[in-house]
């Protein structure tokens, strides 16, 4: 009998610019709002509203890059774009989901990304990302998130990706080509651990952060959006349904708060062992709101 093998942290993602794509990094900086440079710039339309790859899919084909002097996007077809990090004074009022907050607008931005998404929008940066609570249904009342959808981190497996393959497989008689984890746009993926293991998880420490797990992720159509070209399908929404379905969603990953006590970043780095610290018994699927 082979022995257990150690769980670890098999890779590292962020996202600078919300709904782009992301990067992968051989290690990384943890805040008490996620991973450093992770979703502090997003697009918003002229009204403040974030605009997202739902809705608008070519925003999956941009290409950023953090800089040191502010971001760099690129996009098929097109020049790059340079743009410097705002001044904070220049804040304007945006809203993402149910939060309300001010960020700072870099309107030198916002003609290539009008030209680019065919449609006027604005690009703004999260300077304080103090300014957003986490939601009090899930979080404590001092938790903070970025510009995320809801919470600092996301945490995927590859056990439970190679497990929702083989739905897909069967699924499609062998004929279509297994996911990649970037369909699920995680921060940080473990390796070494059950298929569905994360559903169980509640306190976990990675490398030397310890992490709350304080909900699920219900999953939408960016899912379905081939990162590589922005075109839609079925897959992996049609799967899930058929073995990750409660309360009318679907379910991939577990989101995480880090638990960080003097405030104070911490590295991160591939490789790292992950160390569950508190988990419930296995069946009751991910954590979902309360009915």
């Amino acid at each position: 009998m082979s022995a257990a093998r150690t769980p670890t942290l098999a890779s590292i993602h962020r996202y600078p610019l919300k709904s782009a794509r992301g990067e992968r990094l051989a290690e990384s900086s943890v805040e008490p709002w996620g991973l450093e440079g992770d979703r502090r710039w997003m697009v918003v339309d002229p009204d403040g509203l974030a605009v997202t790859a739902r809705e608008v899919h070519p925003l999956l084909l941009l290409r950023p890059e953090i800089t040191a002097a502010g971001l760099r996007i690129e996009a098929p077809g097109c020049d790059p774009l340079e743009v410097a990090t705002p001044d904070p004074a220049r804040q304007v009022p945006v809203r993402l989901w149910r939060s309300e907050l001010t960020a700072a607008h870099a309107g030198e931005a916002d003609a290539w990304l009008n030209r680019v998404l065919g449609r006027p929008v604005r690009l703004v940066h999260l300077d304080d990302p103090t300014r957003r609570p986490v939601s009090a249904e899930y979080a404590a009342p001092d938790d903070r998130v970025s510009l995320a959808d809801g919470y600092p981190l996301l945490v995927t497996t590859r056990a439970s990706l190679d497990a929702l393959n083989d739905q897909v497989l069967e699924r499609s008689g062998g004929a279509h080509d297994p996911l990649p984890m970037e369909r699920f746009r995680p921060n940080v993926v473990v390796d070494g651990v059950t298929a569905w293991a994360e559903d169980d998880w509640r306190r976990v420490r990675i490398g030397g952060v310890d992490f709350r797990a304080v909900k699920g992720c219900a999953r939408c159509v960016i899912t379905t959006l081939d990162p590589d070209s922005a075109e839609g399908g079925k897959e992996p929404i049609a799967s899930l349904a058929r073995i990750r379905r409660w309360d009318g969603a679907t379910w991939f990953g577990t989101n995480l708060v880090p638990d960080l006590p003097d405030g104070r970043p911490v590295m991160i780095r591939g490789g790292d062992e992950v160390e569950v610290l508190e988990a419930v018994e296995p069946g009751a699927g991910p954590i979902r709101p309360a009915r």
